[in-house]
């Protein structure tokens, strides 16, 4: 079976979780969601095209290996903005949008608390069933290589620091694909899907899905964690 080797490198990095009023907290690792959004920006698709986006996020195949414990890199951003009435702001939307109107105008300080991981050092291996429809792991692929728009990790300020196509593997399963990637004799901690097997790993249901219909987050999936033990393969 054939696999996309992803690296994912960056002073950086942000992974998002569920985030509660102001503070945007990260997972260790990425999400089903993130993937999709980032290899269908490197396609160059819209957020118009809300079924492709559907359709190829329930495709993706994937794992993810750190090359040592997240938990020790993990920083917090403190932010601030005064907004004023009159005052915009930057949009995903492509326009500038500001306060609602009325008299109310708030002069104080929004507050923003921003986690991430940094120094990021993490391995994807990722493949999409069924094969078919397009776009094919060989699109993927020549849209990493040359991506239509400029790719980031998790926020746009994550930008990476090394190409994210390091190459092909083949394997099994996703667990044998990540232990082609992880140097020989070192145990570094994963992700993987439950179907690959448990071993002497936990598993753990993760909510990383996003219903690109309505925008909203949601869809549930069993995931195996642990530290797998490199056989260096692919390196």
């Amino acid at each position: 079976m054939r696999w996309l080797h992803l690296r994912f490198e960056a002073p950086l990095a942000s992974f998002g979780g569920e985030a509660i009023d102001a503070r945007g907290v990260i997972r260790d690792f990425p999400a089903q969601s993130m993937l999709t959004g980032l290899l269908a920006n490197a396609l160059g698709w819209t957020r118009s095209m809300r079924a492709d986006h559907q359709r190829f996020q329930s495709r993706i195949l994937f794992g993810a290996v750190h090359d040592d414990d997240p938990a020790l890199r993990r920083m917090t951003d403190y932010q601030t903005a005064q907004l004023r009435k009159a005052d915009k702001m930057w949009s995903t939307r492509g326009a500038p949008i500001g306060r609602a109107g009325g008299a109310n105008t708030y002069l104080g300080a929004h507050q923003r608390w921003r986690d991430y991981h940094a120094d990021l050092r993490l391995s994807v291996v990722l493949t999409l069933a069924p094969e078919a429809p397009e776009p094919s792991l060989e699109h993927v692929a020549a849209a990493l290589d040359k991506p239509a728009r400029p790719l980031f990790i998790g926020r746009k300020s994550c930008l990476p620091t090394t190409p994210i196509l390091r190459g092909w593997l083949e394997a099994g399963d996703v667990r044998a694909a990540l232990e082609s990637v992880v140097p020989a004799g070192r145990e570094c901690p994963a992700i993987w899907p439950h179907s690959d097997g448990m071993g002497g790993d936990h598993a753990a249901m993760v909510t990383d899905e996003r219903n690109w219909m309505s925008g909203l987050h949601g869809g549930a999936r069993k995931v195996c964690l642990g530290r797998l033990t490199g056989s260096g393969r692919a390196q």
